[in-house]
C-alpha cells in the first residue's frame, strides 16, 4: 500500500463538521486505510474578497487506489458534501488536495503530485509536520523541516480537538 498524504480544509457551513464527515468519508474508502490525522488549525483565507477564515487538517492514508482514482474519490466525497467549483480559491464547504503519492511525482491536466502549492501553505506544512516521519521528504529530497524554517506560522492558530482518533 502506498502512503497519500491528504489536505482538509473548509470555512462553509459548519467547518469542523464538514470534516469530521470528510475524515469519516476517507476513512471508507475502498482499498485505503486512514492512519492518522492531524490537529484542527484555524489560518486565513487565500483567495477572493472577505472570506471566513478556514479550518484546515493533514490525514495519513495508505492506498491500493491509483493517483487519479484516489484525486476522483476525493472529488466524489467533495461534491457529496456540497462543493461547488465555479470560481478558483473560493469559500467552500470542503476542499480535499492530494498532497503527496508515496515518493511518486505526478504532472497532468487533472493531477499534480506534490502538491504544486503546499511548500508556501503554512496551513498544510504544520499540521503535515504534526502527523509525518520526522524525515519526511518530497520526492526531490526537500526534507519538510526545511519547508517548514522557509514558511512562517503567521496567522496559523492550532485549535481544541481532534477529528479522528489516530
Amino acid at each position: 500500500m502506498t502512503p497519500a498524504y491528504i489536505a482538509l480544509g473548509s470555512n462553509l457551513g459548519n467547518p469542523e463538521l464538514q470534516l469530521r464527515e470528510a475524515t469519516t468519508a476517507l476513512d471508507s474508502l475502498p482499498e485505503s486505510r486512514l492512519l492518522k490525522v492531524s490537529s484542527l488549525y484555524r489560518s486565513l483565507a487565500v483567495g477572493p474578497g472577505r472570506q471566513p477564515d478556514y479550518l484546515n487538517a493533514v490525514a495519513l492514508m495508505t492506498t491500493d487506489l491509483p493517483p487519479i482514482t484516489l484525486l476522483d474519490a476525493l472529488q466524489d466525497i467533495e461534491h457529496q458534501q456540497g462543493r461547488v467549483r465555479d470560481v478558483v480559491w473560493e469559500a467552500r464547504t470542503l476542499d480535499l488536495d492530494l498532497l503527496l503519492y508515496g515518493d511518486v511525482q505526478i504532472e497532468s491536466l487533472r493531477l499534480t503530485v506534490p502538491h504544486p502549492r503546499m511548500q508556501q501553505r503554512n496551513f498544510v506544512l504544520y499540521p503535515l509536520r504534526e502527523i509525518s516521519d520526522t524525515n519526511l521528504a518530497l520526492p526531490n529530497g526537500t526534507k519538510l523541516d526545511t519547508l517548514l524554517q522557509q514558511c512562517p506560522a503567521d496567522g496559523l492558530v492550532k485549535t481544541p480537538g481532534k477529528l479522528y482518533k489516530s
